[in-house]
């Protein structure tokens, strides 16, 4: 009988054209020829888990861009996984997609597999910050595509936002938080434009019109402050939900729970070891398709710093006695000035059992973390 259950992340590396702030693992499809082959190997590695009685309770298709795929593909993939896997009754299903590339047959198809939940890409609802992104969309076929998921079927919709673009102001990011508000979406991803090394925005980024950290800070508070009056719950560092629609598989991650990735670049934490797949598609392709790269059994020493670092990107924090369980030592034991410290400024709650951050402190994560751990 298969115990308990875990949550499966899929990649599909595919775009129709990689964004300008991108650093994914994710591959412009018109320069790609080995799609199919890619999916061989893909549906390769789902099987090699079969047998092993696995129970799934979250599934999440990420990319690139998996609303590419066409129908009998999403099917090929879904058809695997149910092979290889046991799938709980009410597990999640998301799949990530981006206007433009969804139509009524792909939805339903989507539906018809067992999606349940959809994480739409937006960024923003005006043009020319869309165009400076390199998003290949407008705010019309974002409003397209997610009244017709809606239309299909699909009740639980996620939609990224990002803050920190180039050329937006504190009142164009307003604007895109009342539009994005008045769809009555379920989720809201909400990310701090980051110029990762190795994209065309950090190439250009002495020369790119951005709002300045001092605007980029407003922006946060507002869509904080914003969110909650609409009725959402900052659950986590850049995520808000509406009651109850938490993302049940990216909780795993912050809750240093047990899921198996698969394709490239993907990373699993299952059976007391965390491995990663090759992000070099001649590699992934070659030989069985599954090529672990960085495979390492956790020491107590790692869990501990994993499990602060994750469990604080959350709203609710950690337990201090379920941390001295796991860990076996007193987390504030050798802590407690730079945690008064903290909690003087307003970065920290601290109550007899409990350590979270607060509104604040999500702001400025990176720098608490680094005093704690």
């Amino acid at each position: 009988m298969a115990t308990k259950s875990i949550g499966l992340y899929i990649h599909v590396p595919f775009c129709v054209r990689k964004c300008n702030y991108c650093d994914f693992c994710s591959f412009d499809l018109k320069q790609v020829n080995w799609r199919k082959e890619y999916l061989d190997r893909l549906c390769d590695e789902i099987a090699s888990y079969a047998g092993l009685n696995i129970r799934l309770d979250s599934i999440f298709i990420g990319g690139g861009t998996p609303s590419l795929l066409a129908p009998d593909e999403i099917r090929r993939i879904v058809t695997e996984v149910k092979k290889s896997f046991v799938i709980d009754a009410d597990c999640e299903f998301t799949a990530e997609a981006n206007p433009g590339t969804l139509d009524r047959e792909k939805l339903l198809a989507l539906v018809e597999c067992g999606v349940n939940r959809l994480s739409m890409g937006l960024q923003s609802i005006h043009e020319n910050e869309l165009k400076i992104l390199g998003r290949i969309h407008s705010f019309d076929d974002f409003v397209n595509s997610y009244m017709l998921a809606r239309e299909c079927g699909i009740n639980n919709i996620n939609i990224d936002l990002m803050y920190g673009i180039p050329e937006q102001s504190l009142d164009s990011f307003s604007k895109t938080l009342d539009r994005v508000l008045a769809l009555m979406p379920d989720h809201l991803s909400l990310y701090g434009l980051i110029l990762e090394e190795g994209t065309p925005f950090y190439d250009m980024k002495d020369r790119l019109p951005l709002p300045g950290e001092d605007r980029e800070c407003d922006m946060y508070y507002l869509a904080a402050d914003r969110l909650k009056q609409a009725g959402f719950s900052h659950y986590e560092i850049s995520n808000y939900a509406s009651p109850g629609r938490e993302c049940r598989h990216n909780l795993k991650y912050w809750h240093c729970d047990e899921y198996i990735g698969v394709g490239l670049s993907a990373y699993s934490y299952f059976d007391g070891k965390r491995f990663g797949n090759t992000d070099e598609p001649t590699v992934y392709l070659s030989s069985n398709g599954i090529k672990y790269e960085n495979e390492e059994t956790l020491d107590p020493d790692s869990m501990a710093y994993e499990y602060v670092m994750l469990r604080l990107r959350l709203a609710e924090g950690f337990s201090l006695s379920e941390y001295k369980e796991r860990f076996g030592c007193d987390f504030v034991l050798g802590r407690e000035a730079v945690i008064s410290e903290l909690v003087k400024g307003g970065y920290l709650h601290l109550s007899e059992d409990r350590i979270s951050l607060t509104e604040s402190g999500f702001y400025v994560s990176n720098a608490i973390l680094n005093e704690l751990i």
